[in-house]
């Protein structure tokens, strides 16, 4: 594949030779018309070469660097070897036998932006993030099985005219999955499904997250799941001693996902409140009803719209909190988590704070995460760190 040179502006050279991996429009002289995958070789305004990478338009940008050394061939040995080197960092995670779901390929934290995969007892699902790295699809497959054998093979792709999912049959090659699969995590039973639209079931890189409530804050306590999705955080406290767990989320088929995730871990569905229903009118009939919890759980998506409300981080996540602090019991825990890119960790924590100020309460942050292992970062592109969970303890 020819490459096509393109010049960085002078001011934003520094940042690409340090390391920044993402390619955005504004960084470059001029940009003419490009097709999706095309390889990028990059100068500075001397024709200084300065990084090579593919062109890809998705929400961040329109491309990600790849390499800096000029001599490099962008082609399957090269892929084979980012694969290989990724998959060595998390041997200690294929040799876990209570955890056999998590992620073995994190986009550019590994070396190759637009691109995902997740490990699941065996199976993988490979997330695309613009055409442009489609484009290199048959290239990275077979990149792929030299280093690993799958049992089997699913792919979303998430780059329709929005960037979002492209609804499809998501089964790729290999075997196919059981359904639901029941893969291990922490020594919990979690069933997912690889070809059920965008979600699988379970989001793995809450993983630390739903063991340190299992493991720490879970038992003898009520707990308040809201925006539940399949339930994950209620069976992961349920099994740490949760007396008692409330599932609340606006689609209907949460209602079926949860009870199946309690009962795949032989626990009894009807032991614990699973309703569909608006988070915040939820809200106002935990107030009339005098209702409280010991343990509230808030990871809403970064947008949500339905018939009566429309929810963004962005805009309510404070008053997300401030609702959830009235129904918190004293000295009671607050699971606050986002994964909204426009927010930092300091710009969260302000958030909490003013959040805690209008309510005229006092609270301690115990545990702080990000990422965990697997989900591999780099310090050159810290929005790629993009989740922030903050437990609180309330006054």
């Amino acid at each position: 594949m020819n490459e096509i040179t393109l010049k960085i502006k002078k001011k934003y050279a520094n940042q690409y030779i340090q390391g920044y991996p993402l390619l955005t429009k504004d960084v470059l002289q001029s940009l003419p018309e490009l097709e999706e995958g095309a390889i990028l070789r990059l100068t500075d305004e001397n024709n200084r070469f300065i990084a090579k990478g593919y062109h890809g338009n998705q929400n961040k940008g329109i491309g990600w660097i790849l390499t800096h050394d000029e001599s490099q061939p962008l082609n399957q040995a090269f892929f084979t070897i980012l694969f290989k080197e990724a998959f060595a960092k998390r041997q200690s995670f294929f040799h876990d036998e209570a955890t056999t779901a998590f992620r073995i390929f994190n986009g550019e934290g590994d070396g190759l932006g637009g691109l995902t995969i997740d490990f699941y007892d065996g199976f993988l699902v490979l997330q695309w993030y613009s055409h442009g790295i489609y484009e290199w699809k048959k290239t990275l497959i077979a990149a792929l099985h030299d280093v690993l054998e799958p049992q089997g093979i699913y792919e979303k792709r998430r780059f329709d005219d929005k960037g979002q999912y492209v609804e499809s049959d998501d089964f790729l090659t290999g075997e196919v999955a059981p359904e639901p699969l029941i893969v291990k995590e922490n020594g919990i039973n979690y069933a997912v499904y690889l070809n059920d639209g965008a979600m699988t079931g379970i989001f793995l890189d809450q993983r630390d997250v739903r063991k340190t409530i299992c493991d720490t804050y879970a038992v003898g306590r009520t707990v308040l799941n809201t925006f539940s999705y399949t339930g994950a955080f209620s069976v992961a406290a349920a099994f740490g001693g949760a007396t008692h767990t409330t599932n609340v989320d606006v689609a209907n088929r949460s209602i079926p996902k949860t009870r199946e995730q309690f009962s795949v871990n032989g626990m009894d569905p009807a032991a614990h409140t699973i309703m569909a229903e608006d988070v915040f009118q939820y809200f106002k009939y935990a107030g009339r009803k005098e209702l409280s919890f010991d343990l509230v759980i808030l990871d809403p998506p970064s947008f949500a719209r339905t018939k009566k409300t429309t929810f963004s981080v962005a805009k309510d996540y404070g008053k997300l909190l401030e609702q959830s602090i009235q129904i918190t019991n004293r000295n009671g825990i607050i699971v606050a988590s986002t994964n909204y890119a426009g927010y930092g960790m300091d710009k969260f924590k302000k958030v909490v704070q003013e959040a805690f100020t209008n309510q005229n309460r006092r609270y301690k942050i115990v545990e702080e995460f990000t990422l965990p292992a697997d989900f591999a970062t780099r310090k050159t592109f810290k929005e790629g760190n993009y989740l922030k969970v903050l437990f609180l303890e309330v006054a």
